[in-house]
């Protein structure tokens, strides 16, 4: 299994993720959303290097010329509500993909334990195809797992590309351990140490739902 950490790496995603983090510029909804978005589309860009690709020629103005396209049948599959945003990065540039949303929630039986559930999917066929799975933040990695298993009602994708901003080194642990190794691939753009008595990441951004919506009740 790839674990793919691009903090490892100078480029402006840096600077978006520094944003994303910030408490103060935080405050602004519009500017926290965008912010996602933009991490999704450099991510996007980054994952489709791992795409298969075929030389087509295509006929310009002025004579023939051949370029490399990709072959992936992608899927994008997102977990509601916080990967909104980011989905729609992704989006941005895979604009030829299907799509699918799952929504999963936290059901606490008390301020420190709680039960993962998902409550609706809709998702096209993903037997044999690319299936990129995008979540802004990966703290248990279990609303991933549960996630791609409801996914799975809909057929075995060929390779599964997991994509989150944040991550805790525990939900990356927990996705070793649960997922194919040889046909997934995992994107970060940080990997942070930890998780608190609450499953929040640690130093994390807090809720990136709440940050890009608006508190719920």
């Amino acid at each position: 299994m790839d674990i793919i950490n691009l903090s490892t790496q100078n480029s402006i995603l840096s600077q978006y993720l520094a944003e994303i983090r910030n408490k103060d510029i935080q405050a602004d909804r519009l500017r926290f959303r965008r912010n996602i978005e933009r991490i999704g589309e450099i991510m996007a860009y980054e994952i489709s290097k791992a795409f298969r690709y075929q030389p087509t020629e295509i006929q310009t103005p002025l004579g023939t010329a051949t370029v490399q396209v990709p072959q992936d049948k992608v899927v994008i599959a997102t977990i509601l509500r916080a990967g909104l945003p980011f989905h729609h990065g992704f989006l941005n540039y895979f604009d030829h993909a299907e799509n699918a949303f799952v929504s999963a929630y936290r059901l606490y039986k008390d301020p420190q334990h709680f039960d993962i559930h998902i409550e609706y999917i809709a998702s096209p066929k993903i037997d044999g195809k690319t299936l990129v799975l995008v979540d802004p933040m990966l703290a248990t990695g279990s609303s991933m797992e549960l996630s791609y298993h409801a996914l799975k009602t809909k057929g075995v994708p060929a390779c599964t590309h997991i994509a989150s901003i944040i991550a805790s080194q525990p939900a990356i642990e927990h996705i070793r351990k649960t997922f194919p190794s040889a046909s997934t691939h995992v994107w970060c753009a940080a990997i942070d140490p930890a998780i608190d008595n609450h499953s929040y990441i640690i130093p994390g951004l807090g809720d990136a739902g709440d940050l890009a919506y608006g508190e719920k009740e």
